[in-house]
């Protein structure tokens, strides 16, 4: 894929049966798992920091769904409950939602009206103002003045990276780089993913003033380095075993197959620490490594959908924008029926997930 990334990476938009809006409960339990997280950075924040009368807090790699909105409410709930424990006015907010230009916008500001009524019932209309704004743009380039931004938080974006690697041509049967893949190929992704990763890093240093807090969440490989002994299973795997079904069918060309790479790097918490380490503009809090079933995909309230049909739902909400741009629309529903039948295998030989990575950095001086 040649592509430019800024113009076809995007999680599916709209409000369709297979849109990440109503396929994205998987990230939202990922988001829950790491509150505890975001709650003691904003603790330590208003500890060290005197509480400004407006602060400033970016979402990066927003997405089109609700989970955005979930994770600024409860930022918000958790702060103005510090606020009510000192004593403290309440600050005005303001919040930069950022992603991608191609990015749906639009969905998140349609339910912005809601978001507003329930911060108000929330707190007897006592939290101060909060102000949204949508910034499209990409993370690894500067998005917002210097010094402008107290908290950054990011989740289920950052494994996501500027471009495709170069010379990654001999990755065949792959889209990514997995166990399988040869050793240049494996470096490639991982020399794109340093200067991506120190990139980010460089620029959110900048945006940031002293002392302000970033907590970031991505999918990982957790303490393993060698990405060759890599077990864990990811949906860029179902994908291409569905992918390299369709080509031993017939449906898609082998070369149209090798041909296509996605910008996809899934960190060891190693090389993530020792990113932030080089880059030197941040003091880690906190680094850990934890599992979520792929079951977090599925909600009981359809149950009129089987848990494979809903997983493979939550698989084409992620990964379609980006086939679609490679293999066009028409291959679509039969290639996630592939995914479907492949998940429902997995699935009765045991349980799948993924492994997250959540880090919680301080800017310093």
């Amino acid at each position: 894929m040649r592509k430019d990334v800024a113009q076809v990476l995007q999680m599916k938009g709209g409000t369709t049966e297979t849109s990440y809006s109503n396929n994205s409960s998987y990230q939202k339990k990922v988001i829950s798992s790491t509150k505890l997280i975001r709650e003691e950075a904003i603790a330590c924040f208003c500890r060290e920091k005197i509480i400004p009368k407006t602060l400033a807090v970016a979402d990066l790699g927003c997405s089109s769904g609700p989970n955005t909105l979930f994770v600024i409410y409860e930022f918000i709930e958790t702060l103005e409950k510090i606020c009510r424990d000192l004593h403290h006015e309440s600050p005005e907010y303001i919040i930069f939602l950022t992603d991608l230009p191609s990015n749906d916008f639009n969905t998140i500001f349609k339910s912005l009206e809601s978001f507003q009524q329930k911060l108000s019932n929330n707190n007897g209309n006592k939290n101060g103002p909060c102000y949204i704004t949508g910034v499209p743009g990409s993370f690894y380039d500067r998005i917002l003045p210097s010094k402008s931004l107290h908290f950054v938080h990011s989740a289920n974006s950052l494994h996501w990276m500027s471009q495709v690697p170069e010379g990654v041509e001999n990755n065949k049967g792959n889209v990514c780089m997995t166990n399988t893949s040869p050793s240049n190929v494996c470096d490639a992704y991982y020399h794109q993913f340093q200067r991506d990763f120190s990139l980010f890093l460089k620029c959110r240093a900048q945006e940031l003033v002293e002392g302000g807090h970033m907590v970031l969440t991505l999918l990982g490989r957790g303490s393993n380095n060698d990405p060759s002994l890599n077990k864990s299973c990811h949906i860029w795997d179902i994908v291409t075993e569905a992918l390299n079904d369709m080509v031993l069918e017939g449906k898609i060309k082998e070369d149209e197959m090798d041909s296509f790479n996605v910008p996809f790097y899934t960190p060891s918490s190693s090389e993530l620490k020792l990113e932030v380490e080089k880059e030197g503009s941040f003091t880690i809090n906190h680094l850990e490594a934890f599992e979520i079933s792929w079951e977090a995909a599925y909600d009981e309230r359809r149950y009129n959908d089987s848990k494979e049909y809903q997983i493979a739902q939550f698989v084409r909400a992620v990964s379609e924008p980006l086939l679609v741009s490679h293999f066009g629309e028409a291959l679509m529903d039969t290639l996630f029926l592939h995914c479907q039948r492949i998940l429902a295998g997995h699935m009765s030989k045991g349980n799948l997930a993924h492994v997250s990575l959540s880090i919680s950095l301080t800017r310093i001086s």
